[in-house]
């Protein structure tokens, strides 16, 4: 079959259709997580969301709705048991070997097929049914909404949040809301590049733009065009030849931070 042919067929447009909105929620949001330097906490996030992912499989119900009940999870005890700044990491550290073991032992438990299990490793866009997009664009649209809603006090809190404290900014809270957004949107994101490389949407499409512009309204925009280009490209790349999309999307994502790195090194000299 042709890539033309492929391009016919509905999985694949439902994949393509989730990758886009993926990319979109992911672009949005990484500029803040990369600012507030919590690409540590996304990437425990994603264990829980693969625990919770694993526990779904074990009881019968869709991988997606026990992925997002995990990261929300996930977001909650981080928000709560990290109220210091020294505590983070630590904290994040707990939870991730917490998740992983947990999930892993889950998925020991689960008799049946392996693909199921690897997919949550690495993901499986090409499984995702129309009721796993409904889930994912209900889910995006709400978290778009309230971080529109949050935008302002959001930005201000993460640029300096000393000064945003004492103009009566609601920091820890507004810390909180946002931690689960982005277990949302981890969640979500688990499904494209599994647990194990939800980083290369949520990250590294952010960490490319930041490196060419100090907007950050640039910056948004530069990464969800990354982001977009990194998840629909892996999935168009991946078609004719019928390797991994995840192993693709994570390949487009690091090349693009690359080449904004060398373009971000000529910028400072140039200046």
């Amino acid at each position: 079959m042709t890539i033309f042919d492929l391009l016919e067929l509905d999985f694949v447009q439902t994949a393509l259709i989730a990758a886009a909105v993926l990319g979109l929620v992911a672009g949005v949001l990484g500029p803040f997580i990369v600012t507030r330097k919590m690409a540590f906490a996304v990437h425990g996030t994603s264990e829980l969301a693969f625990t919770g992912g694993a526990a779904a499989l074990l009881l019968g119900i869709g991988v997606g709705y026990g992925a997002l009940a995990g990261s929300i999870i996930a977001a909650v005890l981080l928000g709560v048991l990290s109220r210091r700044e020294n505590d983070r990491d630590s904290v994040i550290g707990a939870i991730l070997a917490f998740g992983l073991g947990m999930g892993i032992l889950m998925l020991a438990l689960y008799k049946g097929r392996a693909a199921n299990k690897f997919g949550l490793l690495t993901g499986q866009i090409v499984g995702v049914d129309s009721t796993d997009l409904s889930l994912l664009v209900v889910s995006s649209v709400a978290v778009l909404a309230v971080l529109a809603f949050i935008y302002r006090p959001l930005f201000f809190a993460s640029v300096d949040p000393d000064v945003a404290i004492s103009r009566g900014v609601p920091v820890r809270s507004l810390s909180i809301v946002f931690a689960v957004l982005v277990g949302v949107a981890t969640a979500l994101s688990v499904q494209v590049v599994g647990a194990l490389l939800v980083l290369a949407l949520m990250i590294t499409p952010a960490a490319a733009a930041m490196r060419i512009t100090a907007s950050p309204l640039r910056a948004t925009v530069l990464s969800v065009v990354f982001a977009e280009v990194a998840a629909v490209g892996g999935i168009l790349l991946s078609l004719q030849p019928g390797l991994p999309v995840s192993a693709l999307v994570t390949a487009v994502s690091f090349v693009i931070y690359l080449v904004c790195r060398g373009i971000g090194a000529v910028q400072r000299r140039s200046t």
